[in-house]
């Protein structure tokens, strides 16, 4: 019987058919793929023929398509809806997919071609698009160990494989930990809950096969319970479990497996002749070196500690006035913030949440990319990978642009957190490849019958990840190494973190914010009050981010420590990190930093990008409105179409004529007063 991975997908737009895949179809589909795919690169290597861009670098561009066919299904799977025999599948794969890409990279008379073709750069007459993926290519080779030999290069090839067994293990451990804790609730611990968390702990109960409701490690869930349960002693339970997710002892601890990556990291920076492998990772990113990135951090810090200070004493003395003696404790903060915004701002979570209906926010995001960039949605009528998903044809003026997919709940197979992924990036080489592009988040599941309802927070979120599904959608390039998101790291927030802006536009909430039960629109004084609260606790958000970012930073910065968590422990106290705020991520469940290299001394990037989404948002102000045209046009132009085929900072300049200064972000925040 053939393999569905492998054959020619006779479906809507080239779908994958998930009907047809199972999980055994997976291994044997890798490794014909990665057969195929090394028969190809070794083909290229190989070559009596001369160097030509064609044969060498376009070449490469398609030899491992079947290979990115097969795992573009696959890793969206083992992310998004993982079982036993997917994340047995992803340590197996792992080192195997490491292994093939130190083969390629390493392979010296692959890059023998590729470096004879830089040299002879200037007699090739390449366009831009590809002169910049020849340079792109021969740094990748480079950064990935091509100029080593001997000893060092089979070093750096065990080290990169070992990296990606561990960076598979912390994953798969932190889904564990998330996966295994609840809380019970009986009707007495409900006290106090708005409807729709007691609905979605009812949900949570249901899907842990538990007969009544419970708090889960979602952040959907545990956010509100935090923030709404007068019950001290369940909240600390709730902080604390969610808190050391990876630090939990036995074989799903995390701290060993941080400390091991950290130190090859910096063995595998020192032997491509960097001091440090923040030196080595921000090489090729905006910032440019280690010391960037912490000026950066640094300006934000000390206005938003000093906010967060302040915020602190105010919110210990309502503690306090409830009874409780000493200090107010991280648990806390949540709960007395909550009550102080419904004081200073009038908004009890409770009654705004019914006006943030899932399915509105969807159609909300819809209609602002239909606004700025002519875009249309229309439901497909395809099986998706689960029942949850949905889908979605993309098109522009009857033309066909993209698939989107959204898988919006929290499940226990689902990783946490959100993001955006493409299973089949947009391209033109070899034809046409429009792109399949996924965001996954993790609102939680109402009761059925119920309508999903959303926090601020997670509204804002479900628009951020549509920022990075229109950077894919709307690329418009020759060869998939540059397409959508093929940016710096540094750069590829911008746009995610720019629609966020379109969240806060009165007109949209004024259309989209409907009551869930009687559907009228959000009253037009509570649309008022909750956008002028919107840099609310402001400092607080911005200590627990900055503080992650630093120790972030510091652990890539010098040498490896021996302990990362007493690392951790000595830059929190160095900067003076208030008491009642941990960091965002901790380092047992950092996995931004440890799940693989993305966001390795590069979890500064949203701040970074944060500069620049201010001050473009600020670019539809100056010209009149947050649709007007010319500006929208000029984004899509310059930035979102664009992908890597030019340099961040001049793709930014193009749009906006110059870069922008951190006092934009700050004046955001609002942790400085506007001008």
């Amino acid at each position: 019987m053939t393999n569905p991975l492998l054959s020619d997908w006779d479906t809507p737009f080239d779908l994958p058919p998930f009907d047809d895949i199972t999980d055994a179809d997976f291994e044997p589909a890798m490794e014909a793929a990665l057969a195929d795919a090394r028969a190809n690169v070794a083909a290229i290597a190989d070559s009596p023929d001369e160097p030509t861009f064609a044969n060498t670098i376009e070449a490469l561009e398609e030899a491992d398509a079947l290979l990115s066919k097969v795992l573009g299904v696959f890793y969206n799977l083992a992310g998004a809806d993982a079982n036993e025999t997917r994340e047995a599948l992803q340590r197996k794969f792992s080192p195997q997919l490491a292994a093939y890409s130190s083969d390629i990279l390493l392979n010296a008379d692959l890059f023998a071609r590729i470096d004879a073709l830089w040299e002879a750069r200037e007699d090739l007459d390449l366009s831009d698009e590809q002169a910049r993926l020849l340079m792109i290519t021969r740094r990748r080779f480079v950064r990935a160990g091509a100029l080593l030999e001997g000893e060092d290069r089979d070093r750096y090839r065990a080290v990169m494989e070992r990296l990606a067994v561990l960076g598979t293990e912390f994953t798969q451990n932190l889904l564990a930990d998330e996966r295994s804790w609840h809380m019970e609730l009986n009707e007495a611990d409900l006290e106090g809950l708005p409807d729709f968390a007691i609905d979605a702990a009812r949900a949570a109960g249901e899907d842990k096969g538990v007969g009544g409701p419970v708090v889960t490690l979602s952040r959907s869930l545990i956010t509100p319970f935090l923030a709404s349960s007068p019950k001290r002693e369940l909240r600390r339970k709730a902080y604390e479990a969610y808190v050391s997710r990876g630090a939990n002892g036995g074989k799903t601890d995390n701290r060993a497996i941080a400390a091991e990556i950290l130190k090859l990291r910096e063995e595998r920076a020192k032997l491509l002749g960097y001091d440090s492998f923040a030196a080595y990772k921000l090489a090729t990113e905006m910032a440019g070196t280690p010391e960037a990135v912490e000026d950066l951090l640094n300006k934000v810090w000390t206005p938003a500690r000093a906010a967060a200070l302040a915020d602190a004493e105010a919110l210990e003395a309502m503690l306090h006035a409830d009874g409780h003696t000493g200090p107010l404790e991280p648990w806390d903060w949540h709960y007395y913030s909550g009550k102080r915004r419904q004081e200073l701002h009038d908004l009890d979570e409770a009654k705004v949440k019914p006006y943030l209906q899932l399915d509105r926010m969807i159609d909300a995001a819809f209609g602002v990319a239909n606004r700025l960039f002519g875009l249309e949605f229309a439901p497909l009528d395809v099986t998706p990978y689960h029942p949850d998903v949905r889908v979605w044809e993309v098109t522009r003026g009857g033309e066909h642009v993209a698939v989107f997919m959204g898988d919006y709940f929290a499940r226990g197979s689902k990783r946490s957190g959100a993001w955006c992924s493409a299973m089949r990036s947009q391209s033109r080489l070899g034809g046409d490849k429009f792109p399949i592009v996924t965001n996954v988040c993790n609102f939680a599941k109402p009761e059925k019958g119920k309508p999903a309802l959303l926090s601020w927070d997670d509204a804002r979120t479900l628009f951020h990840e549509f920022g990075h599904a229109l950077h894919q959608m709307l690329s418009d390039v020759t060869y998939e190494s540059l397409s959508g998101t093929s940016v710096a790291r540094d750069f590829v927030e911008l746009p995610s973190q720019l629609y966020e802006h379109w969240l806060e536009v009165p007109e949209v909430l004024g259309e989209y914010a409907t009551h869930a039960q009687t559907g009228e629109p959000i009253p037009a004084d509570m649309l008022d009050r909750l956008i002028g609260a919107s840099t609310y606790d402001a400092g607080f958000a911005t200590v627990e981010y900055v503080a992650s970012a630093l120790v972030d930073l510091a652990f890539h910065r010098g040498s490896a420590p021996a302990d990362p968590m007493q690392k951790q422990a000595e830059v929190l106290e160095s900067i003076g990190m208030p008491r009642a705020i941990r960091m965002r991520h901790a380092t047992p469940h950092f996995a931004h930093v440890f799940s693989g290299d993305g966001y390795s001394s590069g979890y500064y990037s949203y701040m970074w990008s944060e500069v620049m989404d201010e001050d473009a948002f600020a670019a539809f102000k100056e010209a009149g409105g947050a649709f007007d045209p010319e500006v929208a046009k000029s984004l899509e132009e310059n930035i979102l179409s664009k992908g890597g085929t030019v340099e961040a900072d001049a793709l930014y300049v193009r749009f906006r004529g110059k870069m922008p200064e951190v006092e934009a972000l700050l004046k955001g925040r609002g942790l400085i007063a506007a001008q």
